[in-house]
Formats: structure tokens, sequence, C-alpha cells
């Protein structure tokens, strides 16, 4: 019997598809399948080499040997190559030893494997993705919780440096079971409905984050196994929690063994390094001009939507995906044929991605990380837009806190900084995001961006979450925010939890709870939080004491919020604002509270709007307004 038996998985469908960028599952097709073919137990394996001369299969299964288990090329010029290895099963070490036309010899890991070895080891590992899902439940509710019009509260984090077994030891990590067993409480506890896992694709560098991928099908080995990662997102889902995956769509490492110069060619990589090279991240741009590489991403959005539950995907660094000049001096890009500098090849797949997605998981949303004012990018495809559910509102996050870092004695100046967001708050459907990058680099911790004495860092970073979270758009935050981390985030250590026995840290993050619970419990803060009948303008223009107020609004008329902001550690007494409604309004929360460790300018009982025209309102309130802190009251009609 031969060591490699002739054998496909692929129809000429399938072909057409791929070749044609819209095949959506090749990762049932391409691979390691464990199979029984005439009786026998084995792995099929197929890999996508269309400039290799000769390709083999080489693992422990045959000592590595280089020869004795040749694939077969399709007849139809596909550049696949295929066959089936008798004895093979799941937990086999394997690459592919791919000699290419002009005679260069390479070793390969799958792009397709389910598992890899544990850097720095660089081996495919033969391994099924059979799991027995419990989150039925959530599966058929969760349109209500993933949907534009419900709350969508996130908690980014690093799976790698949330906790740690051992802080000082940097190669131990805990699994994906132990992780679970903390995490997912305390994302419960603290009101996220979301968490936002940096990427868990297999990377070879931690110091990457998980952003410079070369296993695009796998759940990295540093904490477990495939299995244990969908047992995770199933007790997400039973805790009620939506799980958003980072993907990385944009650019790829030139680790060897990975997708560059995969079969000796720029397989996956465009071959002008103006397009094909990225020189922020030192890396490869993906080919979005070859269908096959088109049909490669689309397979891997579905993939991890499909296989692994997940409720969203955002999607990394699309403004370098789409512009051909992203971080690029003149001279070192070439317009497009229409003398832009869209990339319009990738513009192109994005919408087709996003028409994917969508049609086949309508209750899961997509998210970008785009940073220009690149039309539409959360409008339909039909409208002229990109088709993502939602976009990164990266300019109200750096207008924010720009806005924050400024001494108060400054900042009346500056108050137009902080309005001007709203402006063009529902040109998309925006989240806000505090993330990861933002304290990294030099950039300092969020506590330690704010002005001030200690007493006055943690005020202003409780009034810069209210300002937050009763802003338009949806929220997003990254681990350590919530307590206020002294430190900028290290992926090689835990987070600064030792921090919680100090009383200011705990009150910082007991506001965060409480606030996360006004956000879900208030449909005047998400029901029309895309749509600008959700807000109006109540107090703008008081730049000397800078106050800011405003109303958020449900769909009933009388779900009413008002929000009163003050930027200065100055608390006004009797401050008058206008009101459009008569009747009683109620404080429901105020971030200078004494739990949270506040000065206690709070406002207490029913406040009573009296018929007097203020401001160009109809009702006037008199108001306690806390020394660089918010009220937000609640409307009850009379």
């Amino acid at each position: 019997m031969p060591s490699v038996i002739p054998f496909s998985l692929f129809t000429s469908a399938d072909i057409a598809l791929f070749q044609s960028g819209s095949h959506y599952r090749l990762y049932e097709k391409f691979g390691a399948h464990t199979l029984t073919l005439d009786g026998e137990e084995g792995t099929y394996f197929s890999v996508w080499a269309p400039d290799a001369a000769f390709v083999a299969v080489t693992g422990d299964f045959n000592s590595w040997d280089r020869y004795s288990h040749t694939l077969f090329p399709r007849w139809d010029q596909s550049g696949i190559w295929e066959g089936f290895v008798p004895g093979v099963k799941a937990g086999f070490l394997y690459k592919y030893f791919i000699r290419s036309n002009s005679g260069e010899e390479l070793f390969k890991g799958d792009p397709y494997a389910h598992m890899w070895e544990l850097r720095p080891k660089t081996a495919s590992i033969v391994h099924s993705l059979d799991y027995n899902w419990k989150d039925a439940e959530w599966m058929q509710q969760r349109k209500q919780h993933n949907s534009l019009h419900s709350p969508y509260s996130v908690y980014e984090l690093h799976l790698g440096s949330w906790r740690k077994p051992d802080p000082a030891d940097h190669e131990r990590f805990y699994s994906y079971k132990e992780i679970t067993s903390m995490l997912v409480p305390y994302v419960k506890d603290m009101g996220y409905t979301h968490v936002e896992l940096m990427p868990v694709m297999e990377h070879p560098f931690d110091g990457s984050w998980g952003y410079q991928l070369t296993g695009y099908y796998a759940p990295t080995s540093r904490f477990g196994t495939a299995q244990d990662f969908m047992e995770m997102i199933d007790a997400f889902h039973h805790a009620g929690i939506g799980v958003i995956l980072d993907w990385v769509p944009s650019h790829f490492p030139y680790d060897s063994h990975g997708l560059f110069r995969f079969d000796g060619s720029h397989t996956y990589e465009y071959a002008d390094m103006r397009k094909g090279y990225h020189p922020d991240w030192n890396s490869y741009i993906f080919n979005y001009a070859r269908n096959e590489v088109r049909s490669f991403l689309l397979s891997n959005a579905v993939f991890w939507l499909d296989k692994f539950h997940a409720d969203g995907l955002r999607v990394d660094a699309v403004a370098s995906m789409i512009h051909l000049d992203y971080s690029r001096d003149k001279g070192a890009w070439e317009a497009n044929e229409l003398g832009g500098n869209e990339n319009l090849e990738a513009i192109s797949f994005v919408k087709k991605l996003n028409e994917t997605i969508y049609a086949l998981f309508p209750d899961v949303q997509t998210i970008a990380e785009e940073s220009t004012s690149f039309y539409g990018v959360s409008r339909p495809t039909f409208m002229g837009g990109l088709g993502f559910g939602m976009k990164w509102m990266m300019g109200w996050m750096n207008d924010t806190l720009d806005y924050f870092k400024k001494d108060p004695v400054h900042r009346k100046w500056y108050q137009n900084d902080l309005t001007f967001s709203v402006v063009y708050a529902f040109s998309e459907n925006f989240m806000l995001p505090l993330s990861h990058d933002e304290v990294v680099h030099g950039k300092s911790p969020m506590l330690y961006k704010m002005p001030g004495d200690d007493w006055q860092k943690f005020a202003n970073l409780r009034l810069l979450y209210s300002y937050m979270f009763t802003h338009p758009g949806t929220k997003l935050m990254f681990m350590g925010d919530e307590f206020g981390q002294t430190s900028e985030w290290n992926y090689k250590t835990e987070l600064d939890w030792h921090l919680l026995k100090y009383t200011p840290h705990k009150g910082l993050q007991d506001f965060v709870r409480d606030v996360n619970k006004l956000y879900t419990g208030s449909p005047a803060l998400y029901e029309q939080q895309f749509d600008g009948a959700g807000f109006e303008w109540i107090t703008v223009n008081d730049y000397d004491n800078c106050v800011l107020a405003y109303l958020r609004k449900g769909i009933r008329p009388d779900d009413v919020l008002l929000v009163v902001l003050n930027m200065t550690p100055v608390p006004r007494e009797g401050y008058l604002v206008g009101v459009p409604l008569g009747g009683q309004w109620q404080e429901i929360l105020n971030s200078d509270d004494p739990k949270y460790y506040g000065s206690g300018v709070v406002n207490t009982g029913m406040q009573t709007a009296v018929k007097q025209l203020y401001n160009g309102k109809d009702y006037t309130l008199s108001l306690r307004v806390p020394p660089l802190g918010a009220t937000i009251l609640q409307y009850h009609s009379l």
C-alpha cells in the first residue's frame, strides 16, 4: 500500500468558490482532517502551494522524512496538494516540506492547523474540533444581547496578563480553564455585557500581544486546547456575556514557518513591497487582489463565528488595510488606478467580508478599528459603506484624553474640544474605546493621565468614566482601567490587583461597576445610542464654570436622564439647569459619593423642576454639582 493514498475533500464547486474569492468554509477542506478511508483510520492533508514543484507532509509519524509521504497536486491547476496518510491520528506533529519551482526548500506549518506546538516550537498538530456545546439558550437569544439597540459595554483583556500564577515568572500562564473560573464571575460582577479578547490565535512572539499571527485557525496553545477555549466561551455565554475576538486580517509576520513566502513565492502577500510590507510592524500585508487569499481570510472570519460561537469580531488596523499611503512617506506608495490613495481590492474584500458575516450570522457584530474619516465604515454596503456594525471612535478618545490631561484651571479654554464629538457622533455607529493602546509605550496608565493630587486624579477619572458611559455610543475599557492601575500595562506580568486593598482604588472599581449597571439598566442610555434623537444639549456654553449638561433619551417620551458634569474642583451650589420637562428629578448616580472616595456633594431626595424659563428651557432645576464630578438624574413625570 502506498504511504499516501490519493483522496480529496474538494469538489469542483469548492475549487470554483476558492478561486473566485467566495469560499467561506475552507477550514472544512484544507488542513489535517482525521477520517476513515476504506476501513482504515488516518488523516487527509491538503495545502495550497501554487508555486511548489514538490510537497510532502513530514512529522513525528515518519521521523520527519521529507520524501516518504509526498502529496499529490490536483489536476485542475488550483495549486492544491493533498492526500490521505493512513495511521496518522490526533496528536501527531507535522509540517509541510515544500520545494519551490526555483529550487528553494522550506518547512512550513499548516495555515489551517487547529493546534500548534507551544512556542518556541513551531510544528502543527493534528487536532479535531469536536466539542459538545451547552450554550443553546444564549445562541437562540443572543440577537437581543448583540443588537445595536441594546447595551454594549466591553471589557478588553489580554489573557496572558490579566492574572498570572506567578507574576515574577513570565513563562507561566493560567490555563483557559483556570482563567475561566476567575474571569467569568469577575466580568459578570462588574456589569460588563461583553469581553473582547486580544488575539488568541496562535502567534510565536509574546511581545506582539497576539497581533502577529502564524496560526489563523488555532487558539494559542499557551493556555490549552481548542476545546478548552470553547469551554471558556461556553461559560461566558452561560453567564449572559458575549465574546468578541480581536481579528487581524491586515498583516502577518515573517517567521519562517508562517505564511510569508509560503511556497517560495509571494503566496499570501503582495509581491510589490510598496503594498506588501508594513513599515510600522515589520510585517507583511495580505494580497487582497488574490482570490485564494480572500477565501482564506473570509473562511477564517467565519471559522471563529462558526466553530467557536464568537459573538463578534473586532477587526484590527482597518485604516492600514484600506489606505495605500498609511504610514508611508511620499514616493513609498503608488496610487490606485483611479489616482487615489484607497486600496480598492482591500475595500472590496472588507465589504464582501461584512456581507458574508451578516448573511450567515445576523446576530453578531463586526467592529472596525478605523482611525480616519473614511466614509461609511459602519454603514451598509448598499449605501456605499464598508458594512461594519460599529466603528471605534478614535477622535472622541484622543480629544477626551487631551482635555482631561489639562489642569482644570485651563479647561475653560478647551470646552469645544470636548463637545466637538457630538457634532459627528451619529455619522457612524461609534464605540468609545479606552483600549490597551492608551496605556502602553510611555502614554501612562489612565489614572496618571489625570492632573492634580491623588484625590483629584481619582475624581477626574470617575468624571471621565461618567462622561464616557453617558455619551452616545457603546463602550470599551481595557483591563485595569476599572480600578486605577498605577503602572502601564505590561504583557509579561499581571495587573496590580493588590491596589484594591486601598480605598481610592476600591472606590473607583465600585463606581465603574455602578456606572456599568446604570448604562445597562437605563434604556435612555442605549436605545438610541446611535441616533441624534437620543441626545440633547442643555448647557454647552458655560465656559467659566466648566459645566456641561445634556439629556439622554429613550424611546418613551418620559424615559429621560439628565447628566451634569463639573470639570473643575470647585463645587457648584444652587447651580441652575434649564430642562424641558416639569416634574421630579432624582439623582441616581453621583461620582462624588463618599462610597466612591468622593467628597459627598450629592443631591438627596427628589429635585423639583419649577416653571421658570432658563437657558431656553421652560423649567429650571437648582442642583448641587460636585467638584470634578458628575450627577446623573432620572426624570419622574407628575
